[in-house]
């Protein structure tokens, strides 16, 4: 079976056959569900910006890998888990609420965010609602955190995908925003087609996902 140096290599060739430059389209690889051994082989493999879900795993492994990688919190910001997370998110890609805000404001000032907007929009899915979206990042920009741009998981119907990232990238143009994190392994290229400038793939590089013995949150 490849490694993840092959694999990395297969992801970028599909960025490049979509029309997307893989110099300038961000690989952010998700190690949910995987140990450290795998954000290891990633970073020997030159991948060093990691996106975690579950704040636990995010700070054990940056306890032993430290700055070795630039970490990316994908999950939904939970207030009481900022403060731990805190010394470790270069980018925080899941803040979709007034209250998220407040918190990486005070215990990360000027720390690097996206919004994470719900064009799918289906109940229990994580992201503020599309006509919020302007009020979340005025907010944030406020409260003097870096807005750099928006985030979205879509449908896994690709051509209502393509609907909902077009969506996004209108929004981010509306705002003003530079980056549109959109994208991942079964539907990186209709994301890199509407403009992805960061995908977070993790079963096209790492294999599928071992099972969770725990909830770690």
């Amino acid at each position: 079976m490849a490694g993840v140096s092959e694999r990395l290599a297969a992801v970028r060739e599909r960025i490049a056959s979509a029309g997307g430059d893989p110099e300038k389209v961000m690989v952010v690889g998700v190690t949910k569900g995987f140990g450290a051994d795998a954000v290891k082989e990633a970073v020997a493999a030159g991948l060093t910006d990691v996106g975690e879900n579950y704040a636990q795993e995010l700070v054990t492994k940056a306890g032993e890998l430290g700055d070795a990688v630039r970490w990316h919190y994908l999950g939904a910001v939970q207030r009481n888990k900022v403060a731990a997370l805190a010394p470790h998110v270069a980018l925080w890609q899941g803040l979709d609420r007034v209250a998220a805000v407040e918190e990486i404001a005070r215990r990360a000032p000027g720390a690097h965010v996206l919004v994470q907007v719900n064009v799918d929009r289906r109940a229990g899915r994580n992201g503020c609602a599309p006509a919020d979206a302007g009020n979340v990042v005025a907010t944030a920009r406020a409260r003097d955190l870096v807005v750099d741009g928006l985030m979205a998981v879509a449908s896994p119907d690709l051509d209502a995908a393509r609907r909902q990232f077009r969506e996004l990238a209108l929004m981010r143009a509306d705002l003003g925003l530079r980056e549109l994190s959109i994208g991942m392994t079964d539907d990186l290229e209709v994301a890199v087609e509407e403009g992805s400038t960061m995908v977070r793939i993790g079963r096209a590089l790492f294999g599928a996902r071992p099972e969770r013995r725990e909830m770690r949150r």
